[in-house]
């Protein structure tokens, strides 16, 4: 992350701090934690474009999900469906 920081407080469950510490390692809690903060924005944006998209063109099927991900599962290298 190239932007600069700042100082927070936040509260949390001490269970989920102390695996978010141990889990962090070397680049400490902070980093640990800005980067979950970061995969959080990314899926709140993506369910954001979700919504946007069905609300123009329909709510996607479960055959449709299932299609592309044998899509991936092919481009993947794999030899049969997930």
């Amino acid at each position: 992350m190239s932007e600069a920081t700042g100082k927070y407080s936040i509260t949390m469950p001490r269970d989920i701090a102390e695996a978010a510490r141990a889990r962090g390692g070397p680049s400490g809690l902070s980093a640990y934690v800005a980067a979950a903060v970061a995969r959080q924005i990314e899926r709140d944006n993506l369910n954001e474009l979700i919504t946007v998209a069905e609300a123009e063109h329909g709510a996607i099927t479960e055959g449709e999900i299932q299609a592309l991900r044998d899509q991936l599962h092919q481009a993947r290298g794999g030899t049969n469906a997930a």
